[in-house]
């Protein structure tokens, strides 16, 4: 297992904390995700033969959210 720490924007409360650890959990071959309001980043652990950054990011950009890097 990989850990990648991304910088996610546009998040503003706690509904929107859960909305970017859904789309992430939901990904095949992310076992977890542990995202904080303050400072804006999503902690994922991954298998990086099932998932690649790529479709983590877009899965968060498709929630509406942003990832800066």
């Amino acid at each position: 297992m990989n850990e990648i720490v991304l910088s996610v924007t546009g998040m503003t409360c706690g509904g929107c904390v859960n909305s970017v650890t859904r789309v992430l959990t939901a990904l095949p071959g992310v076992q977890t995700a542990d995202v904080t309001l303050t400072p804006g980043q999503a902690r994922v652990t991954y298998d990086p033969a099932r998932v690649a950054r790529a479709a983590m990011v877009q899965a968060i950009v498709d929630a509406g959210f942003g990832v800066t890097d």
